[in-house]
């Protein structure tokens, strides 16, 4: 337990909080992030000397929108405290006991959607708030008066706040999904995005065909109130019309605590919606006057987190994909299995190296879980239910595509097939030329490419430019009609007129990822210029390291890439950065800029991209030299730190303002 350690866990969260809320590519699952960030607060408590206001422990919650009402909660909203395991438990049942004794607890659900305040004046219900920052919510009354299980009416005259949480139930979400897919949009994650997504529409007609329901589980205010416990309050609300959920035990000892916690897991599978953990409340209300908060949390109460969803299936086989690089993955195939919301048939066995470590082998049943709730992954195999039949994992000696010999580069755990000619490694090449990111094709999809390249049409890059040469054959094609061919001819075409850092990006040099293409497109201007760049040149740069130069070194020496390059300058791709020669002085011009939360109005990258042509600097992390937040909803402890900085913070609606989008 040293400081160096303590400045390594921060470091290291606020990397994964980059990862999560700027790049959208969650690189660890919740449970590994909770470890570390236990680790962190364990060390900040024995050492309060050490904890400063920038650290990842130190965040609050949401943001409010633009586009909603703001409104002021009487009584802030605060969230709990978390704990992951028994252990924990323990020590807050301890730190009750140290203040009062003889302490009886109200476990209850911890349902997984979107707080809620509802407030009542003269029994018709006033409006309802989304939590927000805690102190300053939005008001979605046109959408709860849509959630058929949220009264409109009561019978109670006075003023009266209850607090509660709206969800998805599964069936909703599934059907939800299934119209959007027949749609073509874009799905939902989980239903806790959905109901979120939902409430949050502006026309109330979207909400009430969502399907949304809504539990109740607080009163902020009990004055005046016929209640002495939480357990009464559960039940003045009930009494009310308000819908409590029915899972609710008074438990008399923590030993009782954790036997809940225990059943609880055991019957999150087949409930309704989805949970994910269990909240734990001193049930005397007195109790939790005297008791108190911190300035983020209540003292009486905390939150039971779940470890990340895990389930059994049989692992059937193993296959080999290979990437653009060239690099061989192998994975799982399973019977298929549902895991946090989706059905899953394959997930990733990383590499060989860690299929051995793990003892995985075919035919043995394993645990699956969703690394970041995203990306399916085996986690471990069961070895007490081998039966004998099992096969051990044995690596792939040749690429399982083309058939040339693989190659284990020296410090990568990673295989690779190096033949250039190799039909897997081209058709992901050109996957990638024409992603979102790169050339922006729109009508190039994976399977549009793969079945182009298998037809002939496409075997290399540059061929894309000459498929309107094709577009007849192209044409007889099922699913391919003349509007269908003329769009993709056209974005083929307006192409051509990207930046230079979206070309650099799509040649798929090792190493050079989106933003790096823009550091390097800045620094140069010009394709030719960066190729004609030294080694030492280019180490100069900021974040330009040796792998970096020496992969551009490679690059640029091959025969196939220089005539790659003077194809794509003879078609017309533009080989100049663009960006620099559209900058106009801006409040954001020569400035560091952070942006952060989920955001309603643009994308992303549609935000970076215009700050970049502004000549702002965009960065990952809140520190002192930062200028402006950009925060969308739940911004997370960027917020909260650009706060403690005392950082200028701007919501969607005031960026749009300033820059006139």
């Amino acid at each position: 337990m040293s400081i160096e350690r303590l400045n390594e866990l921060k470091e290291t969260l606020n990397k994964y909080n980059y990862q999560y809320y700027v790049l959208d590519k969650p690189t660890v699952t919740d449970q590994e992030y909770d470890t570390l960030m236990e680790e962190l607060i364990r060390i900040e408590q024995a050492h309060p000397e050490w904890l400063t206001s920038d650290s990842p422990s130190q965040r609050v919650g949401g943001q409010v929108l633009e586009g909603f009402k703001k409104i002021t909660h009487r009584v802030g909203m605060m969230s709990l405290g978390d704990i992951f395991n028994e252990d924990e438990v323990y020590e807050f049942n301890q730190r009750i006991n140290n203040t009062l004794v003889n302490n009886d607890y109200v476990c209850e659900l911890k349902l997984d959607g979107l707080s809620v305040s509802l407030v009542y004046d003269q029994g018709i219900l006033q409006y309802a708030a989304t939590r927000g920052d805690g102190t300053v919510g939005e008001d979605i009354t046109h959408n709860v008066k849509t959630i058929r299980s949220i009264p409109l009416q009561i019978d109670y005259l006075d003023h009266l706040e209850v607090r509660g949480e709206i969800i998805m139930p599964k069936k909703s979400f599934e059907r939800l999904n299934k119209e959007r897919q027949i749609a073509g949009e874009s799905l939902f994650a989980n239903c806790r995005n959905a109901a979120a997504g939902s409430v949050r529409q502006l026309d109330s007609s979207i909400a009430a065909k969502r399907g949304l329901d809504a539990y109740l589980y607080h009163l902020p205010i009990t004055d005046n109130l016929p209640v002495t416990t939480q357990e009464e309050c559960l039940e003045f609300m009930r009494s009310l019309g308000f819908k409590i959920n029915p899972y609710i035990q008074i438990c008399h000892s923590i030993e009782e605590v954790c036997s809940y916690i225990d059943e609880a897991g055991k019957i999150r599978a087949d409930l309704p919606y989805d949970i994910d953990g269990v909240v734990i409340k001193v049930n005397d209300l007195k109790k939790q006057g005297r008791l108190g908060f911190t300035a983020k949390v209540p003292k009486w109460a905390i939150a039971y987190k779940f470890p990340a969803e895990e389930v059994i299936t049989r692992l059937k086989d193993i296959i080999f994909t290979v990437g653009r690089t060239g690099q061989i993955t192998p994975n799982a195939v399973l019977n298929p299995v549902r895991v946090a919301g989706s059905t899953v048939q394959r997930a990733t066995l990383h590499n060989e190296d860690n299929i051995i470590k793990k003892d995985i082998r075919i035919g043995d049943d394993v645990v699956v879980r969703k690394a970041g709730d995203v990306i399916p992954e085996v986690v471990r195999s069961l070895i007490e239910r081998r039966t004998g039949n099992e096969r051990p994992f044995e690596m792939i000696t040749v690429c399982p595509m083309c058939g040339q010999p693989l190659s284990k580069k020296a410090n990568e755990a990673a295989y690779y097939c190096l033949n250039d000619n190799c039909n897997s490694k081209n058709i992901e090449r050109i996957i990638h030329f024409a992603s979102r990111d790169a050339m922006n094709i729109d009508g190039l999809g994976d399977k549009i490419v793969e079945q182009l390249y298998n037809l002939g049409f496409i075997k290399e890059i540059e061929d894309l430019y000459h498929i309107a040469d094709h577009e007849l054959e192209i044409m007889a094609i099922e699913g391919f009609g003349r509007k269908s061919m003329d769009n993709l001819i056209n974005s083929i075409e307006n192409s051509k007129k990207n930046s230079l850092e979206r070309l650099l990006f799509g040649l798929g040099i090792k190493g050079i990822g989106s933003k790096m293409a823009d550091v390097l497109s800045k620094e140069f201007h010009t394709l030719d210029a960066l190729l004609e760049a030294d080694y030492q040149t280019l180490i100069k740069i900021k974040d330009v390291g040796d792998t970096i130069a020496l992969s551009l070194s490679q690059y640029k020496r091959d025969p196939k890439n220089q005539k790659l390059i003077a194809h794509l300058k003879d078609l017309g791709v533009n080989m100049t950065y663009l960006k620099s020669e559209t900058i106009h002085q801006s409040i954001f011009t020569n400035k560091t800029v952070v942006v952060t939360g989920t955001l309603q109005l643009f994308t992303r990258k549609e935000i970076k991209d215009y700050l970049t042509s502004q000549g702002a600097n965009v960065t990952g992390s809140v520190s002192q030299k930062t200028d402006y937040v950009i925060a969308g909803e739940n911004p997370g402890s960027k917020y909260d730190k650009a706060r403690a900085l005392g950082i200028t913070i701007l919501d969607e609606e005031t960026f749009k303002k300033e820059v006139q989008l």
